[in-house]
């Protein structure tokens, strides 16, 4: 951790933790945890509030220790209202260690599992949004913005049913409490929300009235007389939870299939052959960001990405065949790029590290001839492990759906001859290079692949301008790239175009390769859009895309599934709000006027 995001953590006597930075205690020596019950779980009206809500989102400034979500998950757990799922958004500029965090609430043998949880799951202190995964049968999802708190306020698209106002004191830490951010609070509240917090603060209570609360003392804590309490004026009624369906059974589709199910909905699987019969169904995958020296928020959201998609592979039993990718340089511009790309603070400490020609040599078993950039997060998968996982149980149906028709009832979806195949509220379309001819405004463009494999030879997962990923059984490598072609009967000329791309780098691979004798081979289309960027969100009413993954469907389709997901039930989504707008299809369809938004 940098020591610009380090809380500078003080240990008192008592064993309370104190921040350095900011001079102040992050709970009360006297008994933090019935403190946070009294002033955050008591003051927002939980369990009460909750009662009878299928969704419920609590937004918190000032995470520290993470005592405050630990008390709400035991909460949470033990009242949990039929059917419903629990958001958690917080937020925390100075986050702690892990082991900090698990030192300081280990004061609470009655949160042990929640402490637990917390922290297995607790991310790497690089800036941005981190989902956090908690037990699947608490259904719980949780976000982390490690951010400024006016940054991660405006970056963040959900609202909230309570929030806990949690900062140091206003006198330490003013930038907690400023108008701004109480504005910011408002603004991301529905009518009937409700707010904690520990202060009395002058400027505290005019902020919140001034940002639409009514505001009211109520009997502090301990030795604290008093603390407040908010609430937005009104009554929100939560919308019933959308029927979903999704076109298309390649990692796209997967991926938004089982993000519906971890927010609680029931998707409908709708694709035209086989799951993965598309640019899914190779043996493995390659699971790397796409490395961005010149737009730094990019290279922010291929991290982000990243780091989703290696958490979520990681819970399916067999889905990894191998961890960290070495990317090679393969132009001379790329030593001074890997240099720079290795530098940046979005990866954790120890994510990336540059290889001269010698390490990447040892890296891989034989001399390569020039350096690369060891991704340890980066990974080679299973396609066939993680489509059973996510697709398990689901319902499915095989259709060719060629009309969408948004109506007042939702989205109809017809076949060829116009008749109806269904009716759903709400539809993601994520069909990869099938998704040009639904979607004829997005401009997507076709690109041809062919890979190959065989049994026996492997190596370490490496790219440069082909790739060689270890399989089960042997390796797979590859791939052509041809732009706008769009058969896909696999050939003997491209094979022999893939030994010799493997031959570039690696002779003596290719050469093991080609005394193997004959292996698989496979040809697909992937999807790429004008700009080379994903599309992922809505076009219209009831109408998502996820497609234009390219050739990086694997590292990108688990973050952008939970996002179209989160849009098309109604809950925050997990990307920042610039990064959002980034991949939006808006970008691509008001050109073709097929955007109505």
């Amino acid at each position: 951790m940098t020591d610009d995001r380090s809380p500078r953590l003080i240990w008192t006597d008592p064993g309370a933790p104190r921040s350095g930075r900011f001079d102040d205690v992050y709970f009360s020596r006297d008994d933090g945890l019935a403190e946070s019950r009294a002033v955050f779980l008591d003051g927002c009206g939980l369990p009460g509030a909750w009662a009878g809500r299928s969704r419920f989102t609590v937004a918190e400034l000032g995470f520290g220790t993470g005592l405050n979500i630990a008390a709400l998950l035991a909460l949470w757990r033990r009242h949990r209202p039929p059917g419903g799922r629990l958001h958690i958004f917080t937020i925390e500029a100075f986050p702690l260690s892990r082991e900090e965090a698990a030192r300081a609430l280990s004061a609470w043998p009655e949160l042990v599992e929640e402490a637990a949880a917390l922290r297995a799951a607790w991310p790497a202190p690089t800036p941005g949004f981190h989902r956090l995964d908690l037990p699947d049968d608490w259904h719980v999802t949780l976000d982390l913005a490690v951010a400024p708190v006016e940054v991660a306020l405006a970056q963040w698209q959900g609202r909230a049913d309570a929030w806990f106002l949690d900062g140091f004191a206003p006198a330490a830490n003013p930038d907690m409490w400023t108008g701004a951010v109480l504005e910011a609070v408002a603004g991301r509240s529905i009518p009937g929300t409700r707010l904690a917090t520990f202060t009395v603060a002058g400027e505290v209570r005019r902020g919140l009235q001034a940002a639409g609360f009514e505001v009211h003392k109520r009997p502090g804590h301990g030795r604290k007389r008093e603390r407040l309490e908010a609430l937005i004026p009104g009554r929100h009624d939560p919308a019933a939870a959308p029927r979903v369906a999704v076109i298309g059974g390649g990692i796209a589709g997967q991926a938004t299939v089982q993000a519906l199910r971890a927010l609680g909905a029931h998707p409908l699987l709708i694709e035209a052959e086989a799951p993965g019969a598309g640019a899914s169904g190779f043996p493995a995958a390659l699971v790397t960001p796409r490395l961005d020296v010149g737009d730094l928020r990019l290279a922010a959201l291929f991290a982000q990405a990243l780091t989703r998609a290696a958490a979520l592979y990681d819970r399916i039993p067999g889905a990894v065949i191998a961890r960290g990718v070495v990317q090679l340089e393969q132009a001379a511009r790329d030593g001074g790029r890997f240099d720079v790309v290795a530098a940046q603070d979005l990866w954790p400490v120890g994510a990336l590290r540059r290889l001269d020609p010698h390490a990447a040599a040892g890296a891989l078993g034989e001399t390569t001839g020039v350096g690369g950039l060891d991704m340890a997060g980066a990974l080679a998968v299973d396609p066939a492990a993680i489509r059973r996982v996510w697709l398990e149980g689901v319902d499915s149906i095989t259709a060719g759906v060629a009309g969408i028709t948004p109506d007042a009832d939702g989205v109809r979806l017809s076949d060829a001859g116009g008749a109806l195949i269904l009716r759903a509220d709400s539809l993601v379309i994520a069909g990869g290079w099938g998704t040009a001819a639904l979607l004829p405004g997005l401009g997507l463009k076709p690109v041809r692949g062919q890979a190959d494999w065989v049994a026996g030879p492997s190596t370490r997962a490496v790219a440069w301008g082909g790739y060689a990923v270890p399989t089960a059984e042997g390796l797979l490598f590859g791939a052509t790239h041809d732009r706008d072609r769009t058969d896909v009967d696999a050939d003997d000329a491209d094979t022999a175009r893939n030994l010799a791309t493997l031959a570039t780098r690696l002779p003596a691979l290719a050469a093991r390769v080609g005394a193997a004798g004959t292996g698989g081979r496979r040809a697909a289309i992937r999807a790429t859009t004008r700009d080379r960027l994903p599309a992922a969100g809505p076009l219209g009413p009831g109408v998502l895309v996820l497609g234009g993954l390219g050739s990086r469907g694997f590292a990108m389709a688990p973050l952008l599934a939970e996002h179209v997901a989160a849009l098309a039930v109604g809950t925050p989504s997990p990307l920042p709000r610039d990064l959002a707008l980034r991949v939006d299809p808006a970008r691509l369809a008001e050109r073709a006027g097929l955007s109505d938004r």
